[in-house]
């Protein structure tokens, strides 16, 4: 048994990495195509298409799915390796690897958030033209989060806009950071549940 989990853990390593590839290649649009481009879209567009029918993690012009659906085998290949080399696991551990695993896509989805409100506060400091495509882009995806925590914060008050995404950005560095420290205790915890 412990030869068939390290070889589905490797397996799992070697798709996760075919994935990776497969969306950094996206990124170039039609300057990558060819033979081996076709062949990794038919391995990995199956699996990363459920991921986007099924869980809808499209958060204004940005799909997180292929996030999740990267931790997700991320999750599982731990669950493989950890079998491979102790043979025991607790029902303690595979909750706390779920939780890891689901406050990486969350981590992730927030330090996305903070870098794109960092380049607003920048853009605004700066006086940048926000009307180009850039600067466009970053305003599009960081007004709805912006508003939606102002809203949270403030409820219908109008605030200054600087104010409104400083708080913004020390909203989502307080959940960054508490949640980091929540997760660690409850991991811990779960870690020591018995068998």
């Amino acid at each position: 048994m412990q030869t068939i989990f390290s070889i589905l853990s490797a397996l799992i390593g070697i798709y996760s990495l075919l994935i990776f590839i497969r969306i950094i290649l996206s990124w170039f649009g039609n300057m990558a195509s060819g033979r081996f481009l076709d062949l990794l879209n038919k391995i990995t567009d199956p699996y990363l298409n459920w991921w986007r029918k099924n869980f809808k993690l499209q958060i204004s012009l940005l799909d997180f799915s292929a996030v999740a659906a990267i931790v997700s085998l991320s999750l599982l290949q731990n669950i493989f390796y950890t079998l491979s080399v102790s043979q025991q696991m607790t029902i303690g551990f595979i909750l706390a690897q779920v939780l890891v695993s689901v406050w990486r896509i969350v981590s992730f989805i927030i330090g996305f958030f903070i870098i794109i409100i960092i380049l607003r506060v920048i853009a605004y400091i700066t006086n940048r033209n926000t009307y180009s495509l850039f600067w466009g882009t970053v305003n599009n995806i960081s007004q709805p989060i912006i508003y939606r925590i102002n809203r949270l914060i403030y409820g219908n008050k109008i605030v200054n806009y600087m104010q409104g995404m400083i708080v913004s950005l020390l909203i989502l560095f307080i959940i960054v950071f508490g949640g980091r420290f929540i997760i660690f205790i409850i991991i811990n915890w779960l870690n020591e549940l018995p068998v």
